[in-house]
């Protein structure tokens, strides 16, 4: 994982000489002098025009900058995937900055894989049009699609953060991206939390990890859900603390026919990984003490 230290960035954004207003061919009516600012990896915070269902659980923790002022800057890609993205992204103002991660849908004509809708199966879409666009897989129906994936995970992420579990906090929500919290690896400074693929805990902390990554999924069951897709890879490791990530195929428990398949799955996969550390766990018996927890 690359290291994401601001060292190219200035302590505080010193303001560029900007003339007066005028007119240009390339620029659109609403132009404003102040964008000559701006670098191509930069723009004005889009926080001012979230409404409040678009924002975060109250309260804001301290690392979420509401000055309309702000910039945001980009300072990199943290992870590829095959639907969307999720780039490092600084917002600042001269007094306040903070990291985020930005996860970013792919527009239809982009994207590599188009999930099952075996995921879906017990979720309704309340506009009509949208529902036959989808049926119909028609150009609006993709567009309708990948909002649809990026309004799951950001409802889904709301949801689990209230619930208490270890889920990124979601910061905002515009179009098909996701600001959300950035997860740091406290023991490298500068560097993103790495996957639990990639880690080698010694015994005393993997028992630790076992019991957080068991009570996420109690959380996850207590709100009538399986992640539907949890693996090692799906899980960060930020020091001692375990985080979830990507939520958008949340499967309903008792709406999706498979939802206990889905939920077998997440529960053999888990385990597999924390015995191939040394743990002895079962994936069966994990799925009888998570699946306690829906009914």
């Amino acid at each position: 994982m690359k290291n994401y230290v601001d060292s190219s960035f200035p302590d505080t954004f010193e303001p560029r000489h900007v003339g007066s207003r005028t007119s240009r061919a390339d620029r659109g009516e609403d132009w404003n002098y102040l964008d000559d600012q701006l670098t191509e990896s930069q723009r004005w915070s889009t926080w001012p025009a979230t409404e409040k269902l678009m924002r975060g659980p109250l309260p804001y923790p301290e690392f979420v900058i509401e000055d309309a002022g702000a910039i945001d800057t980009e300072l990199g890609v943290l992870k590829t995937g095959k639907e969307a993205d999720v780039f490092l992204i600084e917002r600042a103002t001269a007094d306040q900055r903070s990291l985020l991660a930005a996860k970013r849908y792919r527009s239809p004509d982009q994207r590599t894989f188009n999930r099952s809708s075996t995921y879906t199966q017990g979720r309704s879409v309340k506009r009509s049009r949208d529902a036959r666009a989808l049926k119909n897989g028609s150009t609006y129906g993709r567009l309708v699609e990948a909002s649809r994936w990026a309004n799951s995970e950001w409802q889904y992420l709301r949801m689990c953060f209230e619930a208490g579990a270890p889920v990124p906090y979601p910061v905002q929500i515009m179009g098909t991206e996701i600001l959300m919290e950035f997860i740091a690896d406290p023991e490298s400074q500068g560097a993103a939390a790495p996957r639990l693929q990639h880690v080698h805990p010694d015994k005393e902390r993997l028992g630790y990890y076992w019991e957080q990554i068991v009570g996420a999924m109690k959380v996850f069951a207590q709100l009538g859900f399986a992640h539907g897709d949890l693996s090692p890879y799906n899980v960060l490791a930020a020091g001692e603390r375990l985080v979830v990530i990507d939520l958008p195929q949340f499967v309903d428990l008792a709406g999706n026919e498979g939802g206990v398949g889905f939920l077998l799955r997440d529960c053999q996969n888990i385990s597999a990984w924390f015995r191939s550390r040394g743990l002895d766990v079962d994936g069966d018996e994990l799925l009888a003490e998570v699946i306690a927890e829906a009914w």
